[in-house]
């Protein structure tokens, strides 16, 4: 293999032979192939050497302040990754302790969310929280159907509510399972999902209503105790009983660590299943994420598929068949590296720089907060309503120029009036940083308040709503 990799590259860089410096043979080559595969190929050098230098366009990850996922984790544990590249979740045969680092996962994950201590936990690992909130979803339809057979009733009209600040995975969850969303608007300065409007939604069809333990819109909980009280009296009253998805693809890393009192998760009994990112606050490289069931009834028993031909069987339940282990190994690292003191002080010291940043931004005088940093690490601003020769879309493309990713996007329905930033705190964001960054902000603001007239109006395509 080796020899036939170092002819291709003579043949494509023959001026200077095979012995050419690389980067005369870079030189020679035509540029990367773009659209179709090229006859012959540069070898594993030159094509490492080319793509790196196009990769420096991306810009730097640990200045992206848009992203919930992981940009930084420690060297051990990209070494750990490399390493254990080569194998394939699905294949518990063939990879057994893999297999039994993804049941300590579960086990663990669902002893933090007070799951019933009996047994093994009922959980798996996803390829992220969006896989793992279908999941979720799934159980959800399924177990309603059953009900809705068991009294004779039709089973063709479920249906789900939820907060319209839901990710898009929800979306894409009603429209490929055929259930109804049934998106609850923002009013006025709720961002999101109340008990009284979630009840206010639900009815015999409604397979569960969903609670985001962090919108990405401004980084807020919603009130799971409330919503699961409310349902409750709505059972008690003779009303359907109907369960609760918390999707936890951010919070469900840090609201136990920051905020122990909180209860959002299995302590409250209608709390049926959960969904969290192990590659956001779970502080591991994309892509891992994790379902758990407060108990085995929890998850259909024909929703598992029993699968023998890759060596053994094994039960399954996920969209993706193969996928790489090497994610799921390193939740496991961090969890054991870090135990549950060190993600409380990495988690706390996220909360506290990002009350650093908003507490310094509610200082610049065109800037109002939206949230603080208090339940996820998110500060959420807008310009105050007297500001006009700029928007806060001038505000995120002059930080782009420094190296800063700062999202500015519009609220969904009934609140398509506000126009926001949003600064995501993660591990690997340090307090000198965020100062650097609030250097930045001050002087594109000095700048832009000193305009004399209003910027050009942005097109319309920068100025969508983010919903990642």
């Amino acid at each position: 293999m080796s020899s036939t990799t170092e002819t291709s590259r003579s043949q494509v860089g023959n001026a200077g032979g095979a012995t050419a410096p690389t980067m005369v043979q870079e030189e020679e080559l035509l540029g990367l192939p773009r659209d179709e595969l090229p006859q012959h190929g540069t070898g594993t050098r030159v094509a490492y050497d080319m793509m790196t230098n196009e990769l420096l366009l991306d810009g730097s990850a640990r200045l992206n302040l848009a992203t919930f996922v992981t940009t930084w984790m420690p060297p051990d544990a990209a070494r750990l990754m490399a390493e254990t590249a080569d194998k394939n979740m699905i294949d518990k045969d063939e990879y057994p302790q893999t297999a039994e680092f993804e049941r300590r996962c579960v086990n663990m994950l669902g002893r933090l969310w007070h799951a019933p201590d009996d047994g093994d936990v009922t959980g798996c690992s996803t390829t992220g929280s969006s896989e793992a909130a279908m999941l979720g979803g799934l159980a959800l339809k399924w177990r309603w159907r059953e009900r809705m057979k068991a009294a004779g009733k039709p089973t063709d009209r479920p249906n789900l509510v939820l907060g319209i600040n839901v990710q898009v995975c929800w979306d894409k969850f009603c429209r490929y399972w055929d259930v109804e969303p049934r998106l609850v608007p923002m009013e006025g300065e709720s961002f999101h999902l109340t008990a009284d409007r979630a009840v206010a939604h639900c009815d015999e069809n409604t397979i569960g209503v969903v609670a985001i333990l962090g919108s990405t819109f401004d980084g807020s909980y919603e009130p799971a105790g409330e919503i699961c009280a409310a349902l409750d009296a709505l059972a008690a009253s003779g009303g359907p009983d109907i369960p609760v998805h918390v999707d936890a693809a951010s919070g469900g890393f840090v609201a136990p660590f920051s905020q122990p009192d909180l209860v959002w998760d299995f302590a409250l009994p209608r709390v049926q299943s959960i969904n969290a990112s192990g590659h956001k606050y779970g502080l591991v490289y994309p892509g891992v994420g994790w379902a758990i069931w407060r108990e085995k009834e929890a998850l259909p028993r024909d929703l598992v598929f029993d699968v023998n031909y890759l060596g053994g069987s094994m039960p399954t339940f996920a969209l993706n068949f193969s996928r790489p282990g090497s994610e799921v190994l390193a939740q496991y690292f961090m969890f054991l590296a870090l135990g549950k003191d060190g993600y409380d002080d990495v988690q706390r010291a996220s909360n506290r720089i990002a009350r650093h940043i908003a507490n310094s931004i509610a200082t610049i005088g065109p800037y109002r907060l939206i949230t603080d940093g208090s339940d996820l690490p998110v500060v959420a601003f807008t310009l105050a309503p007297e500001v006009t020769n700029y928007t806060v879309f001038d505000v995120s493309a002059r930080l782009r120029e420094f190296g800063w990713l700062v999202p500015a996007y519009t609220f969904p329905k009934n609140r398509e009036d506000l126009s926001v930033l949003r600064v995501v705190v993660r591990a690997g964001l340090t307090t000198d940083m965020a100062d650097l960054f609030l250097a930045d902000l001050r002087k594109q603001t000095g700048l832009l308040e000193s305009l004399e007239s209003a910027m050009p109006e942005r097109r319309a395509e920068e100025r969508h709503s983010f919903r990642h």
